[in-house]
């Protein structure tokens, strides 16, 4: 996992800094339709700017932003990577795990369902091996502590994606921080030049300081996504290992209900009227 987010952090790093290739500017010509008008006289043609350009035109506080971005996209590619080999059905609740524990436990053989578990770490091990722990104190107990390891498993699943949300709601804001920054440089240009700077200046320190919120949303949008996803993923399989654990373990509720209906009945007291 860790080779794999040194590679794309390389290739993001070696994409940002490849020099941009620049159009060459058009040379000023005279207008065929008016011979009266010099060469001089005529507006040149803007040269045209790269992606890449354009993205980091924001000058040394807009660079900084899109750092801060392309790290927090990185990251929260990584995190999704990692939540897809951690969030399966396969590693949460091996197959096969539940009935072979059950059969151990129906034949009284604690000690062979806990080292069944222990072959198989997962969720669903944590669970049983918590419910086994209480098997001395009766189905209550058995029950219990089931319930408070499930919550407790579960709890360490939703850390582990809550890291997307918390990608998706900090790049927007990283975004607006570098727009909001650039339309201040943009705005104090103006005051600058008391007020002589015309229309396309302003533009051009607007539309770059308006690449930092693109770049958050573009980030934001497939985080939380991917958040909703995982959670949903979460819940399904956290119902599934608790039916599972319980189903496992179900013959100790059955020898505790039948030890108590074979238990003799109490002896009547003496000098009852």
């Amino acid at each position: 996992m860790s080779r794999f987010a040194v590679l794309v952090f390389s290739f993001a790093l070696a994409a940002c800094w490849l020099p941009a290739k620049v159009t060459a500017q058009l040379p000023a010509t005279a207008d065929p339709t008016n011979n009266s008008a010099p060469a001089e006289l005529q507006p040149a043609k803007r040269q045209s700017l790269t992606f890449w350009q354009i993205v980091f035109s924001g000058g040394p506080l807009g660079i900084a932003n899109m750092v801060v971005l392309i790290v927090l996209s990185i990251t929260a590619l990584a995190l999704a990577v990692d939540d897809l080999r951690i969030v399966r059905k396969a590693r949460i609740i091996p197959e096969g795990l539940s009935d072979e524990v059950r059969e151990r436990v129906a034949a009284g053989e604690l000690g062979q369902a806990r080292s069944v578990c222990n072959a198989y770490p997962s969720f669903l091990s944590a669970v049983i091996l918590h419910g086994l722990a209480e098997a001395d104190g009766g189905w209550s107990d058995v029950e219990k502590a089931m319930e408070d390891a499930t919550a407790e498993q579960a709890a360490r699943l939703f850390r582990r994606i809550e890291y997307l949300s918390v990608i998706g709601n900090i790049a927007p804001m990283v975004g607006l921080l570098g727009t909001v920054t650039g339309m201040l440089l943009a705005f104090k240009q103006v005051a600058d030049t008391e007020g002589n700077a015309g229309a396309a200046h302003l533009a051009d320190g607007i539309y770059q300081a308006l690449v930092t919120t693109v770049a958050g949303l573009i980030i934001a949008i497939p985080s939380l996504g991917a958040f909703a996803l995982f959670r949903s993923r979460v819940d399904q399989l956290v119902a599934e290992a608790a039916y599972a654990a319980l189903h496992a373990l179900s013959p100790l509720k059955q020898r505790g209900s039948s030890s108590v209906s074979s238990a003799p009945p109490p002896p009547p007291r003496v000098g009852s009227a």
